[in-house]
């Protein structure tokens, strides 16, 4: 009898083993295989809020670009352009439709320029242009908010004593 429920014993903890490691390697499979390979957000049910993403991606992004900038670390500016740029694009994603309009529409519109102007800036090192560009991307957002009903955000250019000042790259390269 002993015997018996040993053989059982051994056999239960060799299928929860095999299903463990099936298991183990379904997830790593999805893992390798990258983004693509993950799950969707509509399949695990959950798509953070406009406000989540704002605040979670674009803000950081969109501090960090002018900090580089402020650093003359103009390598990492064009790194966080492009993220933030990329950041855009999730977000409008995300959040295909706003208010009854194509979200990504509406962003592409109001950040567009401002992209083209800092992405020329930061290629050719010119803070005046950076400066300019940089204002008018912080504007468009603003106009954004107070299209979307959201005008009390008010995004701002950082101060240059802010508490929150990243030491992100901080070596200035020319």
């Amino acid at each position: 009898m002993a015997t018996r429920r040993r053989g059982i014993a051994i056999a239960a903890i060799a299928i929860a083993a095999t299903a463990l490691l099936a298991t183990g390697l379904a997830t790593s499979n999805s893992i390798a295989a990258g983004p693509e390979g993950a799950p969707s957000p509509q399949a695990t049910g959950y798509v953070p809020s406009i406000s989540d993403l704002m605040i979670a991606t674009i803000q950081p992004r969109h501090e960090r670009l002018w900090r580089a900038q402020q650093n003359g670390n103009w390598e990492f500016a064009a790194y966080e352009l492009g993220n933030l740029h990329g950041a855009f694009d999730r977000l409008g994603h995300a959040h295909p439709i706003e208010h009854d309009v194509s979200f990504p529409d509406m962003i592409a519109s109001v950040t567009e320029q401002p992209f083209k102007e800092l992405k020329g800036a930061i290629q050719s090192k010119d803070v005046t242009a950076f400066t300019k560009a940089y204002a008018d991307l912080t504007d468009a957002c603003n106009s954004c908010h107070q299209a979307l009903n959201h005008g009390v955000v008010q995004i701002a250019v950082p101060s240059r004593t802010s508490a929150s000042d990243l030491k992100i790259n901080s070596t200035p390269r020319n």
